[in-house]
C-alpha cells in the first residue's frame, strides 16, 4: 500500500509517499549470485530526481567488476564486506558512506558469514550497467 497525504500540491510537484517495508518486493540481480535488490522509491512513486534502492549481499556472495552510467551514493546498513573502487579495496560496515562516480569500475565481495545490506541512491534515468572482463 502506498500512502499519500491529502495535502493539495501544485501541479507538477510530487505528492508525499510512504511505502511500508513489508510491502516492498525484492528481486534477484542477474549479474551476481546472492545479490537482491529492492526498489524503495523511484519515478513510479513520483520521485522527481532520484531512485532509492536497497541491496542485500548474502554471505559469501560477490558482485563482478562493473561500471554504471550514473553515480551511486551508498550507505551501509549491516554486515561487513569489501568494496573495490577502481584499484582500491575498502572494507565497509554499518554507517559507512560511499560515492562511486559514474563510469568508475567497482565490485563487491562478502567474505563474512553474515549478510550485508546497503542503500543505494542514483539519479533517475538509465542506469546502464557494463560488466568488465
Amino acid at each position: 500500500m502506498r500512502d499519500t497525504t491529502d495535502d493539495a500540491t501544485t501541479a507538477g510537484e510530487p505528492a508525499p509517499v510512504v511505502k511500508r517495508g513489508d510491502e516492498i518486493d525484492s528481486e534477484a540481480v542477474d549479474a551476481a549470485d546472492g545479490l537482491r535488490k529492492s526498489v524503495l522509491l523511484d519515478e513510479s512513486d513520483g520521485a522527481p530526481n532520484f531512485a532509492m534502492r536497497r541491496f542485500d549481499l548474502a554471505a559469501g556472495a560477490a558482485v563482478p567488476r562493473h561500471t554504471n552510467a550514473v553515480e551511486h551514493e551508498q550507505y551501509v546498513l549491516s554486515g561487513e564486506y569489501v568494496v573495490g573502487i577502481g584499484e582500491e579495496e575498502h572494507v565497509v560496515g554499518p554507517g559507512d558512506a560511499l560515492l562511486i562516480p559514474a563510469g568508475v569500475e567497482h565490485w563487491y565481495r562478502n567474505e563474512s558469514e553474515e549478510p550485508g545490506a546497503f542503500l543505494c541512491v542514483v539519479p533517475n534515468g538509465d542506469d546502464e550497467i557494463e560488466l568488465v572482463e
